[in-house]
């Protein structure tokens, strides 16, 4: 249950989701997965969009989802697409379990469901990928239910709208008991979009705009000059440090030696040079060992490094030459260089052939 510390009336409730509306009809910002006043969302472009939006920024987002929804326009579409072609349009964004999820969802959508993404909360939740926060959404803005859709935009507003002093993940339940209890009966969809562009547009992270913002008078961060302070976070634990060698095979004739990844784990299902393990007590000067192709290799200057959710990463880079007709190894393909671009290649492979394929 809310605290009776910092439980908002009804009235004050409605107040500021009347306030926060009538921001938003003024204010609302226009994207290509936002269906125009007046026009029926689509569950679809919905949650397509959300499921890109996390973790990721909207105009790291925006070109992608063009691009996938040209590929793949309709749910039906994406479903009956083979995997291999699913995670090549993915390529870049990141959280790639997000992208074998999401094809997993399309064909369970079309095999239980018909094609229709089902407006219930619980049944969306069932659902491969689809978590609180995305099951809120779309049920919110694709159906119009009341439901609460709580992102990290939404956390920042609601916990300084309240000064919320529990730190999160801890005051998770309780922000989202929050932000439901604003929710209008009449406009639960505008309202989630409404709480996501206030967050993202007005109270950001760093010098939010109090006096242009619709919340400012209710707010107690504002009026306690405390709202950069908020949300109170954890103190995380860096990852350890941890190391390997990448090693790029070119062949005379332009191309270059990839493999795909194990569909489970990190970075399941991608492309890749191939790779040694990566592992916090990896002996660089013994990597020659896990070269996939006997051959005269020469090491890169410098290092690779790549930060991931839980740990950073740093690659040596190897590189070495090799006939036309050699062989790939097990499980290796060799690919030509003009068609890297349309490989499911993660940004830190990405990275690895850059520095390879410098002059």
């Amino acid at each position: 249950m809310v605290s009776a510390l910092i439980a908002p009336s009804k009235t004050d409730s409605t107040a500021s989701a009347a306030a926060l509306l009538a921001w938003y009809d003024r204010h609302r910002r226009t994207l290509p997965w936002r269906a125009a006043p007046g026009e029926t969302p689509d569950p679809y472009r919905v949650w397509l969009s959300e499921i890109m939006l996390q973790q990721t920024t909207v105009a790291a987002v925006r070109p992608y989802y063009e691009r996938f929804l040209a590929r793949f326009p309709t749910v039906e579409a994406l479903a009956q697409a083979p995997q291999e072609a699913v995670m090549q349009a993915w390529a870049g964004l990141g959280y790639y379990s997000r992208a074998r999820n999401l094809h997993a969802c399309a064909r369970m959508v079309v095999a239980l469901h018909g094609g229709r993404f089902p407006a219930d909360e619980k049944a969306l939740l069932a659902l491969p990928g689809i978590g609180a926060y995305t099951a809120g959404a779309i049920a919110a803005i694709a159906f119009n239910k009341v439901a609460v859709a709580v992102d990290g935009n939404v956390e920042r507003v609601i916990t300084r709208l309240h000064a919320v002093e529990e730190p999160l993940p801890g005051a998770k339940p309780l922000v989202r008991e929050l932000a439901l209890a604003m929710v209008p009966q009449d406009r639960p969809g505008d309202f989630a979009q409404a709480l996501m562009d206030l967050g993202a547009t007005i109270c950001t992270p760093k010098k939010p705009a109090c006096v242009l913002c619709p919340l400012s008078s209710p707010c107690r961060a504002r009026a306690e000059g405390t709202a950069e302070t908020f949300p109170r976070k954890e103190a995380k634990t860096a990852g350890r440090l941890r190391r390997g060698a990448a090693f790029v095979a070119l062949r005379t004739d332009g191309h270059v030696l990839l493999r795909t990844r194990p569909p489970k784990g990190l970075l399941g299902g991608m492309a890749e040079v191939p790779v040694s393990e990566w592992r916090h007590d990896y002996e660089i000067r013994e990597a020659l060992r896990d070269a996939p192709l006997p051959g005269v290799w020469r090491r890169k200057p410098g290092m690779v490094r790549h930060v991931f959710t839980h740990f950073p990463l740093e690659l040596a880079v190897f590189t070495a030459s090799f006939a036309v007709d050699t062989e790939a190894p097990a499980g290796g393909r060799w690919v030509p260089r003009h068609s890297l671009a349309g490989e499911a290649l993660p940004n830190v492979m990405r990275k690895v052939l850059e520095k390879a394929l410098e002059s």
